[in-house]
């Protein structure tokens, strides 16, 4: 009988054994796995901190392009080639050089949203010229500006895009 009670307390101690080593195996690839997920993320974060990051110096520099936007549309419009090929061909022409691109709103209405679309309208320029080719670490976005009541209210929902000196 006690060769029995030995057998059964061998089979519950290989059986603890067994759980404690599935414990540990299950822990280490849950840890790596999440380490790795982890260390995926972070150049995503990192990439949107970039590319959230404003300019935020007085807008000057040579105009080199002007996109005017659809009432409440924050995509480029087609008849906004020619613009953005001049943009371009000043990208080009000084490969060093980077770009502003200012998104423009009018005063009335809600300004956070209008601020929000005027960002929105920049940031859509600005995927633009990257797939047209510019590098995006040359092109930088500037914090949306409010438009004075002078001027139409076509002019006031613009991107303008400027050549840094």
């Amino acid at each position: 009988m006690s060769n029995d009670n030995q057998d059964n307390s061998e089979r519950i101690a290989l059986w603890l054994v067994g759980l404690v080593v599935a414990f540990v195996l299950v822990s280490v690839t849950a840890f790596v796995i999440i380490k790795q997920r982890h260390h995926a993320q972070a150049p995503v974060a990192v990439a949107a901190a970039v590319e959230e990051a404003l300019y935020d110096a007085p807008l000057s520099g040579e105009l080199v392009g002007v996109v005017l936007f659809a009432y409440a549309e924050s995509a480029v419009p087609s008849e906004a080639a020619p613009e953005l090929a001049k943009a371009l061909a000043a990208l080009i022409a000084a490969n060093e050089r980077k770009i502003v691109i200012a998104g423009f709103h009018d005063a009335s209405g809600d300004a956070a949203k209008n601020a929000l679309l005027a960002k929105e309208r920049a940031k859509a320029t600005r995927a633009a010229l990257t797939a047209a080719g510019i590098d995006a670490g040359r092109v930088l976005l500037r914090k949306p500006e409010s438009t004075l009541a002078e001027g139409t209210s076509e002019e006031a929902r613009r991107v303008e895009i400027r050549l840094l000196d």
